[in-house]
């Protein structure tokens, strides 16, 4: 008689197939091109059933930008976790500033192979717009709650849209300058001044909205 293992080894065996077939799915796109590859080449190449991929993965999209709900909360997470006297502002900025540090995928850190799959694919291009604006909806609605606006309130909408379009803009700049071959290591470490500027001039407006 099997028996079961227990949840914590059921769950590490679950994040270790759907990495695995993330991970085929990815070398697979960036050879062959997103729309070129198929769910059964996929299962294939990770040696799963057709099916597995798709109880994983619901979206083909999702197999390529499969940090896509860390992505999606990242900005409303940097709002909750804003420290005491601290703006909504300042503290994108300094999770900004962390994700710069850090290479992190969710600030536009991928390399160029993953970044030109990406330009190349209509349908990933299309995939990441609709993210961004989730992203934008998750942090106007941590917004309206970090300041008790009612539902109908305009201003954390018109504030999410100001930030999450400076954070659009940074990760487009930093894939930008992936394709046109700089390291991440470089661009880490030169970008950080043109990320003060986008932020500096969001200062006036939104410097003290939103202050724990």
């Amino acid at each position: 008689m099997d028996v079961e293992p227990p949840l914590g080894l059921r769950e590490a065996k679950k994040q270790e197939t759907r990495q695995l077939i993330s991970d085929h799915a990815t070398r697979l796109f960036q050879r062959q091109g997103f729309e070129a590859t198929t769910i059964t080449e996929i299962a294939t190449a990770a040696r799963v059933a057709k099916k597995t991929v798709t109880n994983y993965f619901a979206r083909k999209e999702d197999l390529a930008l499969d940090h896509h709900e860390e992505f999606t909360a990242s900005l409303a997470r940097a709002v909750d976790a804003r420290k005491p006297g601290e703006s909504a502002l300042a503290a994108v900025r300094r999770a900004f500033d962390t994700a710069l540090r850090e290479r992190d995928p969710v600030a536009g850190f991928a390399g160029p192979a993953f970044a030109r799959m990406v330009a190349d694919s209509p349908t990933l291009t299309a995939r990441l717009r609709e993210l961004h604006e989730q992203r934008e909806h998750a942090l106007a609605e941590a917004l309206a709650a970090a300041t008790g606006a009612p539902a109908d309130d305009v201003l954390p909408r018109a504030a999410a849209a100001q930030l999450a379009s400076a954070l659009r803009l940074l990760f487009v700049r930093i894939q930008e300058r992936t394709l046109a071959g700089a390291t991440d290591t470089e661009i880490a470490t030169t970008f950080g001044a043109e990320a003060e500027r986008v932020f500096d001039q969001l200062e006036p407006a939104l410097g003290r909205y939103a202050v724990r």
